[in-house]
């Protein structure tokens, strides 16, 4: 029987960071993935996502400047089939990179299903592995609602719509978290007729009631078209449509259910099982997999009130803390138009919204073009506790976005 001092279940990014967090320890680790490693987040989620937004931005800067005559073309076009074999292309580079991490640093990676058959032992495909310590790191899966389950044609789950090879014409999006905004632009970038459907009084609904605002009036700008305090009572394949809770019927090609993620169970779970990451039933986020990863390998603590959100697309959308509708704040809002660099990029849509509380920022909500990279700078004041007098004193280059922050805590 093969001794290890690590059994970690799941390779993902809550999964494979413990692995290369312990080996890097001198522990031996043994790494037990069924399907790929690197889970949802590089194979089925964040990567690959990314990667078709990347070239919807792209696609939508180019009709832009063709709009002002900027660019000259005859006829402007794309190949989705092409787009999607690029990001197939991106996440197997992105894959053998990390199996090669893994490789390098003497990980042992078991490519079946694992079973916790009793205390310190798992088995898998026939063999059994004695560990030291067990973690959990199975992940979620996307949640099914009861009538519209996935039949992977006319009901999509955020898996399937990563394999369509061809655009719909239309398409109605349910749930308009991260993963149905992100989508929604990436459908509306390639000129597909889309309604997204919110169950929340407003989209976005985890977000800042202002950022939420924001994001109904760029879609009606942008042409989406939405429902809130509104759902899928049903859905007709035969006659593709949908029939919603207002009673209206919309015509469809394809309903896409973006109703988040359920996490995965683990059995037996085990009484001494650590279990990190999505299955955790915690934040479901690929970064707080991974401070879950550092804390149980590494004993590196982090706040969990001061994990960021990101949503992509253009412009992109990022929080952390405290929203304005969580209590009494002082609140600067920034419009992203008086920054130079967002005139220079022609990116002027959002804002930056700091929210204060004594002398401490208390939250931040960015809609900019770059706002995931903005709102790591409010992340690192707030953990560090540094109040808004010590931040007035830092200086921030021109022209960037970043100056927006300072800008912001100026008007305080």
């Amino acid at each position: 029987m093969t001794v290890y001092d690590y059994g970690i279940i799941g390779g993902g990014p809550a999964g494979y960071s413990a692995a290369i967090y312990a080996a890097k320890l001198g522990k031996s680790v043994v790494l037990f993935e069924k399907d790929k490693v690197g889970g949802t987040c590089l194979n089925r989620g964040c990567i690959p996502t990314k990667t078709f937004l990347h070239w919807a931005d792209l696609y939508t800067e180019f009709k832009s400047g063709v709009k002002k005559e900027i660019y000259r073309a005859e006829e402007l076009g794309f190949s989705f089939e092409k787009i999607s074999a690029e990001k197939d292309t991106v996440c197997n580079n992105l894959r053998k990179a990390l199996e090669l991490v893994l490789k390098t640093m003497r990980i042992t990676v078991v490519p079946y299903e694992a079973v916790i058959t009793e205390e310190g032992k798992i088995s898998a495909n026939g063999e059994i592995y004695e560990c030291s310590e067990i973690i959990a790191a199975v992940g979620a899966k996307p949640r099914e609602l009861k009538g519209l389950e996935f039949d992977g044609e006319f009901i999509l789950s955020s898996d399937d719509v990563l394999n369509l090879k061809q655009l719909p014409e239309k398409i109605v999006i349910l749930g308009s978290g991260a993963i149905g905004i992100e989508w929604a632009r990436i459908f509306s970038a390639f000129d597909v007729d889309i309604t997204v459907v919110e169950a929340a009084p407003d989209l976005l609904p985890l977000a800042d009631i202002e950022v939420s605002k924001r994001i109904a009036r760029m879609f009606k700008k942008s042409g989406i078209k939405f429902y809130t305090d509104c759902s899928v009572l049903s859905a007709d394949k035969m006659n593709k449509s949908v029939t919603l809770s207002n009673g209206e019927v919309l015509r469809t090609d394809l309903l896409f259910v973006a109703a988040g993620r359920v996490k995965c169970d683990i059995a037996p779970p085990g009484k001494n099982v650590k279990i990190i990451g999505d299955c955790a039933g915690e934040i479901q986020l690929a970064h707080y997999a991974t401070c879950q990863a550092k804390k149980v390998i590494l004993g590196i603590p982090y706040n969990k009130e001061l994990i960021p959100s990101v949503v992509y697309g253009d412009p992109e959308i990022a929080w952390v803390g405290k929203r304005e509708q969580d209590g009494e704040f002082k609140k600067v809002l920034l419009p992203v138009t008086a920054l130079g660099k967002a005139q220079c990029d022609n990116c002027t849509e959002g804002f930056i919204k700091i929210l204060v509380d004594g002398d401490k920022i208390a939250g931040a909500h960015i809609i900019s073009k770059e706002a995931s990279a903005l709102i790591q700078q409010i992340v690192i004041a707030m953990q560090n506790d540094i109040s808004v007098d010590r931040l007035k004193e830092v200086c921030f280059a021109h022209p960037t976005y970043s100056e927006g922050i300072f800008e912001g805590l100026m008007r305080l």
